[in-house]
């Protein structure tokens, strides 16, 4: 079988709704993924954490009020966050704002349509998690 092409756009498909709120496009290996978030105004995100994925957050517009464990930061755009396995976190943006955010392993709730959003190699998704 070819190795499929690593080359992929977001020009002209529609963010995926992850929940309310929250729209993204996200595009993944074998072992990361990086996602383009968009959060409406007012949205807020409950506490949760991702058992077996660290997060690195950076806000490129707009803010956002973030909880990481029992530390509270309000971000703004060119500020960055990493969240390790684990931890919970929570967010809240008042006024909307927009992300850039890597992803270790990918977490395929992410991950919306595989064939446009997944680039495998030979292990092909077995480092991914459902979580």
């Amino acid at each position: 079988m070819p190795r499929p092409s690593p080359f992929r756009s977001w020009n002209g498909v529609d963010r995926h709704t992850l929940f309310p709120g929250v729209a993204i496009h996200a595009i993944g290996g074998e072992q990361v993924m990086i996602c383009h978030v968009k959060y409406e105004a007012g949205t807020r995100v409950a506490r949760h954490s991702h058992p077996t994925a660290e997060q690195v957050m950076w806000i490129v517009e707009g803010d956002v009020t973030m909880t990481v464990g029992d530390e509270t930061k309000t971000l703004g755009a060119g500020e960055v966050v990493v969240v390790n396995r684990g931890i919970e976190h929570e967010l809240y943006s008042e006024g909307g704002m927009t992300f850039v955010e890597a992803l270790s392993p990918v977490l395929r709730d992410h991950v919306p349509d595989a064939e446009r959003e997944l680039v495998l190699g030979a292990q092909g998704d077995a480092l991914h998690d459902d979580r």
